[in-house]
This record gives structure tokens, C-alpha cells and sequence, in this order.
């Protein structure tokens, strides 16, 4: 008896959200990805933290950054500050 071929669209479907989800920053913490307008806290290990999870890493980060929309593939996009 031959095992049916899985359906195509479904492995394209999971192919498809394995590489979104390789390419997202994600929550060192609870790893979900940070909302745009959220802010994230970067650590010297490059490790993040969301808002939500900031107090449960140990030691203060070394920036705090926040989240931009991004149309090219980024979840997290710090922006330039301007010296005043």
C-alpha cells in the first residue's frame, strides 16, 4: 500500500512560516515577537527582552529601542537618534 503524498499547499504553507519565523527577532524570555510601538531592551549578549519580560533578565540593558514597521523583513528596526 503507497502512503499519499503530503498536500502541497500545506508543506508550502509551513515552509513559508518556518522561514518568517527564522528571520523575526523574538523575546529572549517568552519568545513571541514584540508589537510594533512596543518597546525592547537589548542586552549586551544581543539577547532582547520585551517589555513584558524586561524584569525577569537579570542586570540593566544596555539600550533600549523601539519597534518600527518593516516592510522588508526585520521585526525590530532601531532608528537614529538626532544629537540636540
Amino acid at each position: 500500500m503507497r502512503r499519499p503524498l503530503p498536500d502541497l499547499g500545506r508543506r508550502l504553507l509551513r515552509k513559508g512560516v518556518q522561514r518568517l519565523a527564522a528571520e523575526r527577532d523574538t523575546c529572549s524570555v517568552c519568545h513571541r515577537t514584540p508589537l510594533v510601538g512596543e518597546r525592547v531592551h537589548v542586552y549586551t549578549n544581543g539577547s532582547l527582552a520585551c517589555a513584558l519580560c524586561r524584569h525577569a533578565k537579570a542586570g540593566e540593558p544596555e539600550r533600549t529601542e523601539l519597534v518600527h514597521h518593516s516592510e522588508w523583513g526585520h521585526a525590530v528596526k532601531p532608528i537614529a537618534r538626532i544629537a540636540a
